[in-house]
């Protein structure tokens, strides 16, 4: 049983290239939502699970992050194959989004020398809403409101994790807000 928020981390590795193979082969659209859903199931019980079973470790807190990261990269290709005319619909709010993680990434390597895996609210909230805007894009071949709403989620996402490096001298994982960052740093 510990190895389950482990396993639901491999599971989200593997249904990255999965998403896009179904994409690229019409018999299989069937199978795109189920892979969407899978693949946001297990990026939310695989913490869950780990904080229940008293294995939530650092370790396992960066290997989440970066199975996200390849998840949603196999994520766009597949969107890009499917709806690149809504993307194209959308390049500037997204070119913005896009810069404002780069930079965070680049924020988190200069500060902390190492990515930084908050888990906040804001980032929980931005998930949600990069699961509906896929299956709006995947499914539906549809974006307006949907993407609209991860792009706001994802600005928002982003300025609350820049205002968490920014209050935290050190790198630190599991920070549900900057107000709990501050928080920390005033306890300390």
């Amino acid at each position: 049983m510990k190895s389950l928020p482990s396993a639901l981390i491999v599971l989200r590795v593997l249904l990255g290239p999965a998403l896009l193979l179904v994409v690229k082969d019409r018999q299989l659209h069937g199978w795109i939502g189920p892979v969407l859903a899978a693949a946001t199931l297990s990026d939310i019980f695989d913490g869950v699970i780990a904080r229940r079973l008293g294995v939530a470790t650092e370790a396992l807190r960066v290997a989440d992050g970066r199975a996200d990261f390849w998840f949603y990269m196999w994520v766009c290709a597949s969107v890009w194959v499917r709806s690149a005319d809504i993307i194209l619909q959308f390049r500037v709010p997204l070119a913005i989004l896009i810069g404002m993680d780069a930079a965070s990434y680049c924020i988190d390597l200069i500060k902390f020398k190492r990515i930084a895996t908050f888990n906040a609210y804001t980032a929980k909230i931005w998930g949600i809403t990069l699961f509906l805007a896929a299956c709006a894009l995947l499914v539906f071949h549809t974006g307006g409101a949907w993407l609209w709403l991860a792009i706001i989620a994802g600005i928002i996402s982003n300025l609350d994790g820049l205002a968490i490096k920014l209050i935290l001298p050190t790198w630190q994982h599991d920070v549900l807000s900057c107000w709990h960052a501050w928080r920390r740093v005033k306890a300390v």
